[in-house]
């Protein structure tokens, strides 16, 4: 008999909503119930997928295990405090926390505790990223551009801490070294927070990040560029689509998936016994949010390791907390 775990989620928005559908079709997960302050809004979600309707965050944590936080992100470190106190896991939406100084005492409560926090960066489920995992990533550049058309969602943060902070995750865990730079600009157009944002983030090894993100902008866009030594990758988390440019050693064998370059123009006469060629990884479908649930679950029932962890997410929050203080 499968061992399942008796999941709830708090916050019945956009998120919340996604992620009640989803926890429903996991074979080792018994979900619960939902718990909202809106009842009417969470009495509906719950009455639609024939689950309770928790009268209070206290009912919700005597009933379950763990809890997915989806609520406002004001209210992550008060919610996911008292989650820990009372011995119940937490999958947290990111950012973690508001500050990186609520993230630490939290990370450091759980640990005490012996519970699992992870945190719902959920590009690094994105099956793009994943598509390349067979080259050896070691950036020395990354260009990305995050922009979203304006949603009244989420504008009680930044965009950095909304929109940003997802390449920032994503920076820092392909970039093995530290952060030793940070230089950035944005302004506030719609809302009272900072509404459009660029960074350039440049660590002690030298590789640099050139991050953009806004809300304000006419087409969505979701897109890295990686340059490193003999290669250039573009991932498109939108589109789940990736195209990777690479010198090949005349020598090498060939993976028969390869063609030539020829859209770079003459580059292959300044190499010798090199050639450049372009290749379209495979991307296997998935949806990321289940992904993310499903390695919640396992880090739970088989103690492997936390996929997005707290600490991961807390240096993350401390990056985009620098870059938002940095422009105010």
């Amino acid at each position: 008999m499968v061992n399942k775990i008796k999941i709830g989620v708090v916050g019945t928005g956009h998120l919340g909503t996604i992620h009640t559908r989803l926890w429903k079709t996991h074979s080792n997960v018994a979900l619960i119930g939902i718990y909202d302050v809106d009842t009417e809004r969470a009495s509906k979600l719950a009455e639609e997928h024939s689950l309770i309707s928790f009268t209070s965050l206290d009912e919700a944590i005597t009933n379950c295990d763990a809890l997915t936080i989806a609520a406002p992100t004001s209210i992550h470190y008060e919610i996911a405090k008292k989650c820990i106190e009372h011995n119940v896991h937490c999958l947290i939406e990111k950012p973690i926390t508001e500050n990186y100084s609520e993230a630490l005492d939290l990370i450091h409560t759980a640990k005490e505790r012996n519970l699992v926090i992870q945190v719902g960066h959920v590009e690094r489920f994105n099956p793009a990223l994943a598509a390349i995992k067979q080259y050896n990533i070691a950036p020395q550049f990354i260009e990305a551009h995050r922009l979203s058309q304006f949603k009244p969602r989420a504008t009680d943060v930044s965009v950095i801490h909304d929109l940003m902070i997802h390449d920032i995750d994503i920076m820092l865990w392909l970039i093995d070294s530290k952060v030793s730079k940070i230089d950035a600009n944005g302004v506030a157009i719609l809302t009272d927070n900072i509404d459009i944002a660029n960074a350039r983030i440049t660590f002690e090894n030298g590789a640099v990040a050139n991050l953009t993100a806004s809300r304000i902008s006419a087409k969505p866009m979701r897109k890295m560029r990686i340059f490193q030594k003999n290669a250039y990758i573009s991932i498109d988390f939108g589109n789940q689509d990736v195209e990777v440019f690479r010198i090949k050693e005349d020598s090498e064998t060939s993976t028969g998936t390869e063609i030539p370059a020829a859209m770079l123009g003459t580059i292959d006469s300044a190499l010798d016994g090199k050639s450049i060629v372009y290749e379209k990884p495979i991307v296997v479908e998935s949806n990321a949010i289940f992904e993310e649930q499903k390695a919640f679950v396992e880090a739970i029932l088989n103690h492997s390791p936390v996929a997005v962890s707290a600490e991961e997410a807390a240096e993350a929050l401390n990056i985009a907390e620098q870059i938002n203080n940095m422009i105010k």
